[in-house]
């Protein structure tokens, strides 16, 4: 397998993984295709793409009648908001502009979500071109000697194949003894899982007594390290600011997002115009550019995203000499992105008393200034300075911190903390923890407003008399006095231990449900009729963890009069039964 390939594949992969999930993933959910694209070994549309000489506009082709293919592509999504995710947008709407991933049926992008297993071993074997022997009648009857294997026939009957063929190419590791469907795909899982359907394995062995310089390297086992090495050689993964991996930290959607943007477009999507030149600034909403020496005119979509110099701009921002990548759906322009800044890349942009927004995320800084948000790569020698020392980590960089940052070439190379933020403190007396803690968060309420916060690594916890005891001591209906500073919650101390745990099963018709920012349950609504014959509605708190479990159904089941039954503990959801 030669290195271009390996690349490919490493891209196809991560590209999958970020497109996990149900439609996302398989466009309908049963494998079908919305648009049969063809591709020739330019990776340039082929027939299908034909030039209307009466619009000056390129036209994609259907394969059925030679009809216009009706695409429609959605590259900006509301729920990617938030400082913790805006530095994604750009690499999400270069991924949705190549036509492979069209969000959620629901319209969403859902960038918090979290990857689970199954979704990534379906994705790494259709990167590897065994979908059609992972569909096959024989792959899908397979026996699957894993101890889950009866809740994947049940609940995944649809992946049975892939997790069959999977298993044949080694995509498991000897040992394994369940598939876990459902749990997070970690960094460290995700890394290797890449680099085995890459078939790096041989090249990942013989790095196996590398030192790794992470802070946490100890935390990665030893045979995993010359998988971890693989893939940072191969600038597929990187670690964070503060030089940390974080092997068992689960991986987002918006994080792949970036990696797939970093991993280089090395697969044939819908780049129409690669490397091109705008002949001269948009007049009459219509793209010039040159590109091989020829001319072309694209209309743009009323909602194409247009990325130049570290953020989301309008058409009017683009200038003649820019570099650009565009991608084309009916002959439309709806994804602009300049490479390469006109003069050569040199243009130098200066941002005094800018507002650090997400400090750095994925070595992006975002930042606001006069109402607008940017978002720039750090560069690799960037300068930082803050509390007067020169040189400084990224990481000590802080949300709400005004600074003045320097840029060239779509790169921040300079950041100074003109007025470093106040570390805030704040109490709440009476919280009610209201989940056990989960990732080392703290999620409690208090006035009826829930809220999340970190634990930090010197926090003191005070329950039942006993001091600096371990936060899986914390029960859900704990009532708490809980401070926190700069962000963190650094003590709580129980006043009202939660009553004993009681289990508890109710019966009733589906209502309704609400979401939390990771894209799970957060509570469950049914309708329950008492014997004087009124309806009454039972709202439910569902675990907060991966451990809400689904019963002779799934999510999709939950339609509205839908009978169901939950079960639970401390009127906290564990188990949903669609009856």
């Amino acid at each position: 397998m030669n290195n271009t390939f390996k690349k490919v594949m490493a891209t196809g992969l991560t590209m999958a993984m970020v497109f996990g999930g149900g439609t996302a993933a398989f466009a309908d959910g049963k494998g079908k295709d919305k648009a049969n694209l063809k591709w020739n070994n330019k990776k340039s549309w082929d027939s299908n793409k034909v030039w209307d000489s009466t619009r000056n506009v390129w036209n994609i082709k259907s394969d059925d009648n030679s009809k216009d293919i009706n695409i429609n592509i959605k590259l900006t999504f509301d729920d990617v908001k938030g400082s913790d995710v805006e530095w994604a947008m750009r690499y999400i709407a270069s991924l949705a502009s190549k036509g492979v991933f069209e969000g959620y049926e629901d319209g969403t992008f859902q960038p918090r979500k979290t990857i689970t297993r199954i979704e990534a071993i379906t994705a790494a074997v259709r990167l590897m071109g065994l979908k059609d022997q992972a569909e096959s009648a024989e792959a899908k009857q397979s026996n699957l000697n894993f101890k889950d294997a009866d809740k994947i026939k049940s609940k995944y009957p649809w992946a049975v194949g892939y997790v069959a063929v999977a298993l044949q190419n080694d995509l498991f590791e000897e040992s394994d003894d369940s598939v876990q469907p459902e749990k997070e795909a970690d960094r460290l899982w995700a890394t290797t899982l890449l680099i085995k359907a890459m078939k790096l394995q041989d090249e990942a062995k013989t790095k196996m007594n590398t030192k790794l310089t992470f802070k946490d390297a100890d935390k990665i086992p030893a045979g995993s390290v010359g998988y971890v090495e693989e893939a940072i050689e191969k600038h597929l993964v990187d670690g964070y600011e503060d030089n940390t991996f974080r092997p068992n930290r689960p991986v987002t959607r918006a994080e792949l997002a970036a990696l797939l943007d970093r991993t280089g477009n090395q697969l044939p999507d819908n780049a129409s115009f690669s490397g091109a030149t705008l002949s001269s600034a948009v007049t009459n909403n219509t793209l010039t550019l040159t590109k091989d020496g020829q001319s072309y005119s694209i209309e743009l979509d009323a909602n194409a995203f247009i990325f130049r110099d570290g953020s989301k701009v309008s058409a009017s921002a683009l200038q003649s000499g820019d570099v650009v990548t565009v991608r084309t759906y009916n002959g439309k322009a709806y994804y602009v992105e300049v490479t390469t800044l006109v003069n050569g890349g040199q243009q130098q942009k200066d941002f005094t008393g800018a507002t650090l927004t997400s400090a750095v995320n994925n070595n992006v800084i975002t930042f606001t200034k006069d109402g607008q948000s940017f978002s720039y790569e750090l560069a690799s020698n960037a300068t930082i300075v803050r509390d007067g020392v020169t040189n400084a980590s990224a990481s000590s960089l802080k949300n709400g911190d005004i600074v003045t940052v320097r840029t060239s070439g779509g790169k921040a190379y300079y950041v100074e903390v003109t007025t470093p933020v106040v570390d805030q403190q704040k109490d709440f007396t009476g919280a009610t923890i209201t989940a056990a803690v989960n990732n080392n968060t703290l999620t409690f309420t208090k006035d009826g407003q829930s809220y999340s916060y970190a634990l930090a690594s010197n926090v003191t916890i005070i329950r039942n008399g006993l001091t600096n005891v371990s936060a899986s001591e914390l029960k859900n209906g704990d009532v708490a006095t809980v401070r926190i500073s700069d962000g963190k919650v650094y003590f709580v101390e129980v006043t009202t231990m939660a009553a004993k745990e009681i289990n508890f099963t109710v019966l009733g018709t589906f209502n309704s449900l609400t979401r939390n920012s990771g894209g799970r349950i957060n509570t469950i609504s049914i309708n329950q009729t008492l014997s004087s014959g009124t309806v009454q509605t039972a709202v439910y708190n569902v675990t907060t963890t991966s451990d809400l479990t689904f019963e002779c159904g799934s999510q999709s089941d939950l339609t509205a009069n839908r009978s169901i039954e939950l079960r639970g503990k401390d009127q906290v959801v564990h188990t949903i039964v669609i009856r």
